[in-house]
């Protein structure tokens, strides 16, 4: 099936280190500072529209979500809010982006067995600066011969990357944690494309089984599973 595979790219977050997790855990706390003003489910529901609302503005990462998070703080509590709480807010942020990296079980011996035999890169979402020191602090920097940074994972992005690495889509393997992002407009570009679900996602980032459409592509319960494939 992967017979004509040159190039396999890894999707960063939650697919190579945890990511998603601090997203929740941040939530809760976020929420926990706003309990005077709402509940923390109108909060939570609260935050992520104006997430949603913000992404053409700020794209994906921590940066935007720090951003959204001071945006809700102010409109759920009538612009009354103090300066210490905006303060707690942006320490929520700083923390997130000072986290360590844990990689996800089986990573570097999955990049350490793949790289001898295929070009690895990196395709991922998020705010430029923030992957690139994800990547250095992750210790497998070494194994990637190309890092792209996306501000979208649309099949017109994909296009643009398999142009720029210069090979035909089904010469192209991604591997990701999303449907939306890391699966589907891969194999609408003719690209192959395989699933490694993590226990947390976004809501954004889910799709309906019509959304799917039919979709053929393997879903395996962990990376190292891929090393039976290719």
């Amino acid at each position: 099936m992967y017979k004509n595979i040159k190039v396999i790219a890894f999707d960063a977050d939650d697919t190579l280190w945890v990511n998603e997790t601090y997203f929740r855990e941040a939530e809760v706390k976020f929420a926990k500072l706003l309990s005077i003003y709402e509940t923390e489910n109108k909060i939570d529901q609260e935050l992520f529209k104006t997430e949603i609302d913000n992404l053409k503005l700020y794209g994906y990462g921590v940066k935007g979500f720090m951003l959204s998070m001071i945006e809700c703080a102010l409109e759920l509590s009538n612009y009354k809010i103090n300066q210490k709480t905006l303060q707690q807010i942006i320490e929520i942020g700083k923390e997130m982006l000072e986290k360590p990296i844990e990689l996800l079980n089986g990573v570097e011996e999955v990049l350490q067995k793949l790289s001898p035999k295929y070009k690895l890169i990196v395709a991922t979402k998020g705010d430029l600066l923030d992957q690139e020191r994800k990547l250095e602090k992750s210790g497998i920097l070494k194994y990637f011969h190309h890092v792209e940074v996306m501000s979208e994972k649309k099949p017109k992005d994909y296009k643009r990357l398999i142009k720029h690495l210069d090979i035909k889509p089904k010469e192209l393997l991604m591997i990701g944690n999303s449907l939306k992002s890391d699966v589907l407009p891969l194999l609408s570009v003719g690209a192959s494309a395989i699933h490694v679900p993590f226990h947390t996602t976004w809501a954004h980032e889910t799709v309906t089984e019509k959304e799917q459409n039919g979709a053929e592509y393997k879903t395996l319960s962990n990376i190292q599973e891929v090393l039976t494939l290719v």
